[in-house]
């Protein structure tokens, strides 16, 4: 792999140049390419995030990426301004000792918790502009898709060639929108609707089928045997399995457990835990149901132990770049919410009550709520946008945390665009395996050809299934070609692999 460093302006679409006497330099934005033997172009890769890192990504993954795509690009990717290994990273705190002490809050219960993440937000926002001082207004996604011009430019390169997945989706959106006429093969996979992030205030689609996944997490268990989904054996309908699982964990809300291995591993175990860390993260990733199911099943047997282990830790926040380009992208302050903790709280009650999983988002209200830096992007999303090369738009049937209905906005927003639906669960289309999948991302990227309408792909993977100590799965379909064959077990070891580094959007 290849290293590179770029240097762009602070400021993308600053029509003067900057103040020699401010002395504020720009972001260094790194770039990471992975070579293919026949490539004379560059496919540009983001995972996601706000927050996720190229490099990590193309580490991890890249040569999954090209058994899957074939030898045909180069693969190219970067840490946005911000974030990972960039700089400056967007952060809120000094060093990471105060990090850790001063940006957790307690986010269960609406009402109770609500005085706290209140006065917590204020001091959040302070903290923030004080941080990253004159830096703090440019970080948000046109900046960022205007930073992949500049990535263009670095390689020699003049068209957009562009694969993004779950908020890069959004990037890959407002680059099309911005820079239509360099927009010459662009994939958005597992899609946000741009209106919603940028204009929409409070109430947004992304949890609409979420309990729809949750709904196919415990139909698929029934259809597997109890050697792949352990919670098999404990009912004989979904209904009665969903029933019993949420009864169990309804409980442990009102009283959580204790779970104690030795004198330096111990601790209290949490509905929220088990919830958020658990559940609500296999949802994007089903390779993770396997685990899942076999955790629920002790605990609803009376052994915690596996769910503590797997579910009381999560990884730590290293930086605020997934709150800076949320806040800086929408509408945000005393403008678009009203202030005081008790009008607030009024305002989101009943959006909490929309989805089992909308806690998830309590923080952010209060957050945008006090956000106080000016939203400076010129970035407006609009409908019809016609693009030198039509946009290949791809979703699964039930995604929970980017929904199906997010995918059809942005084919309203992009003449000629197609969209692939995955009839599957599981977030983007590389959370199963597909081969048509693969087959019309390779007509699209190679010859630019979309479908000529609306199409669905059949999943070729099974929904319960443990990967091996090497993140490998054995093969779950059989193909008579030899390409199909390697591209299957290519996206078997994909998604078994891919991390959703704070890839949601909240």
């Amino acid at each position: 792999m290849a290293l590179y460093i770029i240097e762009v302006p602070i400021d993308q679409f600053a029509t003067e140049k900057p103040n020699p006497e401010t002395n504020l330099k720009g972001f260094t934005i790194p770039l990471i390419r992975l070579r293919s033997a026949n490539a004379t172009q560059n496919l540009l890769l983001n995972p996601g995030g706000p927050g996720a890192s190229g490099f990590e990504f193309l580490y991890r993954r890249g040569e999954q990426l090209k058994a899957i795509l074939g030898e045909s690009f180069h693969f190219l990717t970067f840490d946005p301004r911000g974030v990972n290994s960039s700089t400056p990273a967007a952060s809120c705190y000094p060093d990471a000792k105060t990090r850790q002490e001063k940006s957790h809050i307690q986010a269960r219960d609406a009402p109770a918790d609500s005085p706290e993440i209140y006065a917590w937000a204020q001091n959040f926002a302070k903290a923030c502009i004080e941080t990253m001082g004159d830096y703090a207004p440019y970080i948000n996604t046109p900046q960022t898709a205007a930073d992949m011009n500049s990535i263009l430019d670095a390689v020699g390169q003049a068209d957009m060639i562009y694969w993004g997945f779950s908020y890069g989706t959004l990037l890959g959106q407002t680059y099309a929108g911005l820079f239509p006429e360099r927009s010459k093969r662009v994939v958005i996979d597992g899609v946000v609707n741009q209106f919603e992030w940028y204009e929409g205030v409070g109430l947004s689609e992304d949890l609409i089928d979420t309990e729809n996944v949750l709904d196919g997490f415990f139909d698929e268990c029934m259809k597997a045997d109890a050697g792949s989904c352990a919670l098999a054996s404990l009912a004989t309908s979904k209904e009665e399995l969903s029933e019993m699982v949420l009864s169990s964990l309804d409980q442990l809300r009102h009283q959580p457990l204790d779970v104690y291995i030795n004198n330096t591993v111990y601790g209290i175990l949490t509905y929220e835990k088990v919830w958020y860390n658990g559940v609500f993260a296999a949802l994007y990733k089903p390779p993770l149901w396997s685990s899942l199911a076999q955790n629920l099943y002790s605990l609803l047997q009376g052994n915690a132990t596996p769910a503590f282990l797997a579910y009381n830790t999560a990884g730590e926040q290293t930086d605020e770049s997934l709150n800076f380009v949320e806040l800086n992208d929408g509408r945000t302050g005393s403008p678009h919410w009203p202030q005081g903790k008790d009008s607030l709280l009024a305002q989101i009650t009943p959006w909490l009550n929309q989805s089992l999983f909308s806690t998830a988002f309590l923080t952010s209200y209060y957050q945008k709520q006090q956000w106080a830096v000016p939203r400076t992007h010129p970035y407006v999303p609009r409908r019809g946008v016609e693009t030198a090369h039509p946009l290949l738009i791809l979703s699964t049937t039930y995604d929970p945390i980017c929904p199906l209905v997010s995918a059809r906005a942005a084919n309203e927003a992009f003449a000629g665009s197609q969209v692939v639906e995955v009839e599957g669960y599981g977030h983007c289309s590389i959370a199963v395996g597909s081969v048509c999948v693969a087959k019309h991302l390779r007509a699209f990227l190679h010859e630019g050809t979309l479908p000529d309408a609306y199409t669905r792909c059949k999943v070729d993977s099974a929904y319960f299934g443990n990967p091996d100590e090497h993140g490998r799965m054995a093969a779950q379909a059989y193909f008579e070609d030899t390409e199909d064959q390697k591209i299957h077990l290519a996206q078997l070891e994909l998604m078994a692999g891919w991390e959703f580094s704070r890839s949601t959007v909240w």
